[in-house]
């Protein structure tokens, strides 16, 4: 068995981003390290695990069943290693140069981003973020494995395993693109809503599952004719059709900036969504987290207001 005494430590850096690249050339750049660097450093891993870890393939590196067994286990070491040092540092946003990473739907980057992105400018230009659209049945890992540092969104299910503040409740309304015609009034019948064409939205990073439950539960039955997976595209489908789509309030009006769409209440009822940030317990001191957090829940909070 290896001493760790005699093991240098950055290997498990060079394996990690192998793991992650699946490329010795892009792992070389993603560590400024030039390709016999890698290559050295590789051989030294097989060496140090007696196994060949990575098998070279078409599409790029391979990795063999111990590198992915090794792979969980070198990643939480790494972020472990990670937070200890940033434990050591003051944060002060004027000068850090802290990367971010945040989980949001694509609602939220149309929604939330902008302004998070405005003040941060002001206040911490140096700071990056890098947004991940991440599965929900995987944030709770990533935020406690340090992959992520934040989560926002509709996320019932991770109320009772991480750290939380809801920002807003939303709610939703039907949208279609002005025209001649169009019902009055503030709300749609149920005889329109049955009749029209509607565009759906269903996202693996959040759940309108109850909205569509809602509907079979009070006998509206949306004729869908187009399904997609995110909400940017639907302002250019609605412009050119005269189909609905029923979507959050605030990106409604959003859409609806150059008062191009007729915005409707539903004919019934819908239950809203709380909106909420999430992170992990583990970090709830880290000064860092501390700010960025309250500064997003500022940010995010004035949507109540909409």
């Amino acid at each position: 068995m290896a001493s760790i005494d005699h093991v240098d430590l950055n290997l498990l850096r060079v394996f990690h981003a192998i793991v992650e690249e699946r490329s010795l050339t892009r792992a070389g750049e993603r560590l400024s390290l030039s390709q016999p660097a890698i290559s050295y450093s590789l051989g030294r891993l097989r060496t140090l695990f007696d196994d060949a870890l990575f098998v070279r393939v078409r599409s790029g590196m391979q990795p063999t069943p111990t590198a992915l067994e090794l792979a969980e286990i070198v990643g939480r070491a790494l972020d472990t290693v990670r937070e200890a040092l940033r434990h050591a540092e003051q944060f002060d946003p004027a000068i850090s140069t802290r990367t971010f990473r945040l989980s949001l739907s694509d609602a939220g980057e149309l929604a939330y981003l902008p302004p998070i992105c405005e003040e941060l400018g002001q206040r911490a230009p140096n700071v990056k973020l890098q947004v991940r659209a991440t599965p929900i049945a995987e944030i709770e890992e990533a935020l406690r494995a340090n992959r992520l540092d934040f989560a926002i969104g509709n996320l019932p299910t991770l109320t009772a395993t991480t750290r939380h503040e809801t920002l807003f409740e939303e709610n939703y309304v039907c949208m279609t693109r002005r025209r001649r015609g169009l019902p009055r009034g503030a709300t749609l019948s149920r005889e329109t809503f049955n009749q029209a064409a509607h565009v759906r939205v269903t996202s693996v990073e959040h759940s309108h599952h109850s909205i569509n439950d809602t509907f079979r539960s009070q006998g509206l039955y949306r004729q869908v004719v187009l399904e997609l997976a995110h909400f940017a595209s639907v302002p250019n489908v609605l412009n050119v059709t005269d189909w609905y789509a029923t979507l959050p309030r605030r990106l409604a009006l959003i859409f609806n900036r150059d008062k191009q769409f007729s915005i409707y209440e539903p004919p019934v009822p819908l239950p809203s969504a709380a909106v909420t940030l999430h992170w992990h317990a583990n970090f709830d001191q880290d000064e860092g987290n501390t700010w960025l957090r309250e500064l997003m829940i500022e940010i995010v909070g004035k949507f109540r207001a909409l």
